[in-house]
């Protein structure tokens, strides 16, 4: 399991005084991702997307999200989907297809999820609408701020491509909160 103390190790490149590099493929990834993380948190439209994503689902139960995760699978592949349109036409979308385009391949997909583990801004359409239940949400949010979580190698259907998901708390920067979660993929080969 990554500590806290090993993923700033690894961003920052040092512990000690003592300078110190990333050495496996695992690591690469996970600083590449960790930079990613500082770069999204200074954009103010994923913020916005939290924000928006947050007070509309605030008073859901888990049946009302699992029916618009229901709604979500029946609209992929149809002309005019309403809750993917929702989701996907965000300024916050729109700067995570930039990150994806301009990683060279690196990162397959990036997942924004609000407090109750639903999309709040996508790169691509994903294959379900709510991640609450998935390793990505539970291994991250619930446990407060600087919570990471690295995912085995699969084969992701969404991104067609073998990825690891590497995902982390947002942390509201004004109120210091746990706000939501971020999972990037990146493709397990781009990084030896």
């Amino acid at each position: 399991m990554l500590t806290v103390l090993r993923a700033f190790t690894l961003i920052f490149g040092f512990v000690g005084g003592a300078a110190f590099a990333a050495n496996t493929a695992e690591e690469n990834a996970l600083v590449y991702v960790l930079k990613q993380i500082v770069n999204l948190e200074h954009e103010g439209t994923i913020w916005a997307a939290l924000a928006k994503s947050n007070y509309r689902n605030m008073n859901l139960d888990e049946r009302e999200i699992l029916s618009q995760d229901e709604l979500w699978r029946a609209e992929i592949g149809t002309s005019d989907p309403e809750l993917i349109g929702l989701i996907s036409a965000t300024a916050a979308s729109a700067y995570l297809r930039t990150v994806v385009a301009e990683s060279e391949g690196r990162i397959t997909e990036i997942i924004v999820m609000d407090a109750t583990g639903s999309n709040a801004a996508i790169s691509n359409v994903t294959t379900d609408y709510w991640q609450g239940d998935e390793a990505k949400f539970l291994e991250t949010f619930p446990k407060g701020a600087w919570a990471i979580h690295q995912g085995e190698i699969e084969f992701d259907e969404s991104a067609n491509t073998y990825q690891r998901q590497i995902s982390a708390t947002l942390v509201d920067p004004i109120m210091r909160t746990p706000v939501g979660a971020v999972t990037f993929g990146v493709d397990a080969a781009a990084f030896p």
